[in-house]
């Protein structure tokens, strides 16, 4: 992946997307999407630089211009980029970073000085992106969320990877609970493997304790983004709550328990007809994403509805 660097004689299109893992990979068909709608463009996304090693992985992109967020303008001369495309949102921190590259052609939402369609809350994240690109007169299809696998092989292919970790408390299923059902697959004669960031290693090797597994199942914090990309590619299931970890499933089509607790499914969750099941009650949703503390929507799973989940998975894939 190149660094944006100068022009390289090409019209350039920017997709500005400054967010996580999770965000990027459900704007992954918007991204392709624009990609077949212009073929001679250099497709430049502006994200933050930690996540290169996945945007490697999405076909068709030619430059990363790291953004952290939109604090700052984007270091680029009014004029330079011929079009301009809104994947971050609709707000005026975004329209307004945007709007001071002076470029040719603006893709977004409805908004002042923005043709496009109007914004709308009760959506799909994959659709959203999709949608908006539709609307602007090139093909688009939400359902296309494949990206390439790395080069370099899973450090552990085939096992079961429990994703622990989340980045917000609200969506941390209980370590214990974690625990008892990688308890419950060990003796089922499955290899499971724990996986987060080194700042969750610590709920990774409490939960291998619970589950009386080595500690060289735990992965969290020993694999770079690549790598972790490449275990969840070749996993035999991945248990997760409402991560990147289960967007990455989602994008290699790998069978997935995803556990919500204040994200609604409707509009963050696998697709429908993918080999993955949806955990939560939605009776019981406080809905408070940037919360300390677990949804009650999440603490209603408990690990009977994981394994049933899993044992499910398993049997259709038999």
């Amino acid at each position: 992946m190149q660094h944006l660097g100068d022009p390289d004689g090409r019209e350039e299109l920017l997709v500005l997307r400054a967010l996580k893992l999770g965000d990027l990979l459900v704007s992954v068909p918007g991204i392709k999407a624009l990609r077949r709608a212009f073929p001679e463009h250099r497709l430049i996304l502006a994200m933050p630089g930690w996540l290169e090693p996945i945007i490697d992985l999405v076909p068709g992109v030619d430059a990363l211009l790291p953004t952290p967020g939109l604090d700052h303008p984007l270091p680029l001369p009014a004029g330079r980029i011929d079009t301009a495309v809104n994947f971050h949102g609709n707000g005026p921190e975004s329209r307004g970073a945007l709007e001071l590259l002076q470029a040719r052609r603006r893709i977004g939402h409805a908004s002042p000085g923005w043709d496009g369609p109007e914004w709308r809350d009760d959506i799909n994240e994959r659709e959203r992106w999709a949608r908006l690109v539709r609307e602007h007169g090139y093909e688009a299809d939400a359902a296309d969320v494949a990206i390439d696998v790395p080069e370099t092989p899973s450090v552990r292919p085939g096992a079961a990877v429990l994703h622990v970790g989340a980045f917000y408390g609200s969506r941390e299923w209980p370590v214990e609970r974690f625990g008892a059902v990688a308890r419950a697959m060990i003796e089922e004669g499955r290899e499971v493997v724990f996986s987060g960031s080194a700042k969750e290693r610590p709920r990774a090797l409490a939960a291998a304790e619970a589950a009386g597994a080595s500690e060289s199942a735990v992965l969290a914090g020993e694999l770079d983004l690549s790598g972790f990309a490449a275990l969840i590619a070749d996993a035999s299931v991945v248990v997760s709550a409402d991560t990147g970890a289960a967007h990455l499933a989602t994008a290699y089509r790998r069978p997935s328990v995803v556990i919500f607790g204040p994200a609604e499914p409707r509009h963050w969750g696998p697709p429908a007809d993918g080999p993955h099941v949806v955990l939560t009650d939605e009776s019981l949703r406080v809905g408070d994403t940037f919360g300390s503390e677990p949804d009650p929507a999440l603490l209603a799973v408990t690990v009977d509805d994981v394994l049933e989940a899993v044992d499910g998975l398993t049997a259709r894939r038999d």
